[in-house]
């Protein structure tokens, strides 16, 4: 977990490195379509949105819900998904994450998802805490306490700080990502959900 604890220890930078030998894309053409149609989104509230000229598949990674079903990225499959990164320690997380929860309150349902995973690696019972202190009501708890989910992205090239999010259509390609917060329930994050809905 040596990238996780670095960054808790407060060395957190948010950018963009791109993963060395990266694969060859192997999404379909409507994921590059709708990644194009993205791309205006980039704007006001998500002006940090980065969007892949080349959607590539969504990284494997496995985390849980809160009554310890095991899931990985595949059981989303078919609808779009906002994947989201967080942890307790995180403070820009504790910003962020009502919005998040608004958006999928607003969005949520069998076409679109907010997939927020919490990726504290100790002190576990604080995450119930945290999502009720922030008054989350709508977000499905899902978590990775084995500290790989955040590794995987990290060794990727993604994931350099907390929070991050990737979006990832109903093919399990990821079209575009933000690092850092940002407003989920922004005029901008509405259009970039009915966007991805509608493609």
């Amino acid at each position: 977990m040596g990238a996780l604890a670095v960054v808790a220890a407060g060395a957190v930078l948010y950018g963009t490195v791109a993963p060395a030998g990266k694969a060859a894309s192997d999404c379909p053409a409507d994921s590059t379509k709708l990644a194009a149609r993205l791309a205006p989104l980039a704007k006001g509230e998500l002006a940090a949105l980065r969007v892949e000229s080349e959607p590539r598949r969504a990284i494997k990674i496995a985390f849980q819900r809160d009554d310890g079903g095991k899931l990985t990225l595949a059981d989303f499959k078919g609808r779009p998904i906002l994947l989201n990164l967080w942890a307790t320690w995180c403070i820009p997380c504790r910003v962020e994450m009502p919005a998040l929860d608004r958006l999928q309150a607003a969005k949520g349902g069998p076409g679109f998802e907010v997939v927020a995973v919490n990726v504290d690696t100790a002190k576990l019972e604080r995450r119930a805490a945290f999502l009720d202190s922030v008054g989350v009501k709508s977000l499905t708890r899902y978590s990775d306490s084995s500290g790989d989910a955040f590794e995987t992205l990290h060794k990727d090239g993604k994931a350099l700080g907390l929070p991050v999010t990737l979006v990832i259509d109903k093919d399990g390609c990821e079209v575009a990502a933000v690092e850092g917060g940002a407003k989920w329930d922004s005029a901008e994050a509405q259009a970039l959900v009915a966007t991805l809905k509608g493609g």
